[in-house]
């Protein structure tokens, strides 16, 4: 199994029968090989967050199906095992709730330019072999779960009242920043210990770029695991993000049924999913937005323009949660409002390492070298309902280095020339360490908890 940035170590996989079907996957974090300089691990996860930022907030749709990350994925995600085919053939996959087509690198002929990543080279890439599958079968034009990626398709080589017509559903093409992949989309059995998914729609990736695994899309499209599985839930609760070859892992849990709508656990804070925004960008679509109204460091409220709390109609502005991002983004006017509040608390006891927020590309970072305790503002988003989720310190300030510390929130430094386009803040998986996050699809909301994950 290769590999990426932080991947899930592979979820035991559970399944458990009630009135609620539950699956439980053992997820695993996906391990990079150490660098002599802590700082570089860092400002490589600082580059990686801006780029997947940027992608999120500039997606392009002419050529393409629906949006992965940007950036090379053995660097900063998670990931996910899963098991397609009869005979079932497992593979890892990196679990994306900001984009929603499932797919992966296919047939013995698959390419992949530039992905010789630590412990992975090209020759090396698991691969899905259609021919060794009874169940593959090629996506058809009229098959409805064609229809969910291409909504206004004609197949004008069918007659409408066809049932034997055998054009099939056009093949796609994925666009990133930094790569792309492409290929035929194929109807398949999603594989788990004691059941199955038949006439799964995945994506056979016959070449890419810089994209060396398959992706599992958990975004909001109609093509996205969950919608395909009929989930009322899923929820993960990640390990922190490791910086040695240690494994580590935790769990990811699919929940169908109706005994989901309940949870027995009264301390889960719930926030509603706001109505994606009816843009022109069908990306947006994608993407999980949640209200956040405030947000406080030190008990000190920062005053964020309600225009960046709020997405407008067109998309731009507001809150989403994204596991592919690594470090939280904040559009420039609010990272700066975020940073300065640290800077003026935090600075009263530790003196600033210019230094280092020149070489990891983090700010603000602090020298606390020789201090047996370190005391830190608290930092709290407070969205919709009066839900508070407190972060842990280690959430957002590094502590790589004994003698320094960084926050880990990025900006894009005001290179968007003052013009609002996407979203303004990105919810990245490094603050979602430690925390139990629930996607309750049937309410419509996101909870979550504070929770040791490993």
């Amino acid at each position: 199994m290769h590999r990426l940035l932080v991947s899930f170590s592979l979820f035991s996989l559970l399944l458990i029968f009630s009135s609620a079907h539950k699956i439980t996957l053992s997820l695993s974090s996906a391990v990079a090989p150490p660098l002599n300089n802590p700082w570089q691990k860092l400002n490589q996860l600082a580059i990686a967050s801006l780029t997947r930022a940027h992608h999120l907030k500039h997606p392009k749709t002419n050529v393409s199906v629906t949006k992965t990350p940007l950036f090379p994925r053995s660097y900063g995600g998670y990931s996910v095992s899963l098991s397609f085919g009869t005979p079932p053939q497992t593979m890892s996959f990196v679990m994306d709730t900001g984009s929603s087509l499932v797919w992966f690198p296919c047939t013995h002929r698959y390419k992949c330019s530039s992905c010789n990543f630590p412990n992975i080279n090209s020759m090396n890439i698991s691969r899905f072999i259609p021919k060794s599958s009874s169940s593959a079968k090629i996506l058809g034009c009229q098959n409805s779960k064609c229809g969910l990626v291409y909504p206004n398709l004609e197949c004008k080589q069918c007659d409408k009242n066809s049932t034997s017509c055998t054009e099939t559903c056009p093949p796609y093409i994925i666009q990133y920043g930094s790569g792309s992949t492409g290929g035929l989309l194929l109807s398949e059995t999603l594989v788990f210990p004691k059941t199955s998914v038949d006439n799964f729609m995945v994506g056979c990736s016959v070449f890419s770029s810089r994209q060396p695994s398959g992706i599992a899309g958990f975004g909001r499209g109609p093509e996205s695991l969950p919608a395909q599985m009929g989930l009322k839930k899923f929820a993960y609760c990640l390990v922190s993000h490791r910086f040695d070859d240690t494994p580590v892992s935790s769990e990811l849990v699919l929940i169908s049924g109706a005994a989901a709508a309940t949870n027995g656990n009264a301390t889960i804070k719930y926030t509603p999913f706001r109505k994606n925004p009816v843009a022109s960008n069908s990306a947006f679509q994608d993407y999980y937005y949640v209200t956040l109204r405030k947000i406080t460091v030190g008990g000190i409220r920062v005053k964020v323009p309600y225009k960046f709390l709020v997405p407008g109609s067109d998309g731009h502005g507001g809150t989403i949660v994204d596991s592919g991002t690594t470090f939280t983004f904040m559009e420039n006017q609010v990272y700066e409002l975020v940073a300065q509040e640290f800077e003026k608390q935090v600075g009263k006891h530790y003196p600033r390492a210019a230094d280092i927020e020149k070489e990891s590309g983090l700010r603000p970072c602090f020298k606390v070298s020789g201090e047996e305790t370190i005391n830190l503002p608290k930092l709290i988003f407070g969205f919709k309902g009066g839900a508070k989720m407190e972060l842990p310190i280690a959430d957002y300030f590094s502590f790589l280095d004994d003698s320094v510390i960084c926050m880990t929130i990025v900006s894009n430094n005001g290179n968007s020339q003052g013009i609002l386009v996407g979203p303004s803040i990105i919810l990245g998986n490094y603050q979602q360490q430690n925390i139990y996050l629930e996607y309750d699809l049937e309410y419509q909301r996101l909870g979550f908890l504070k929770h040791i994950c490993n």
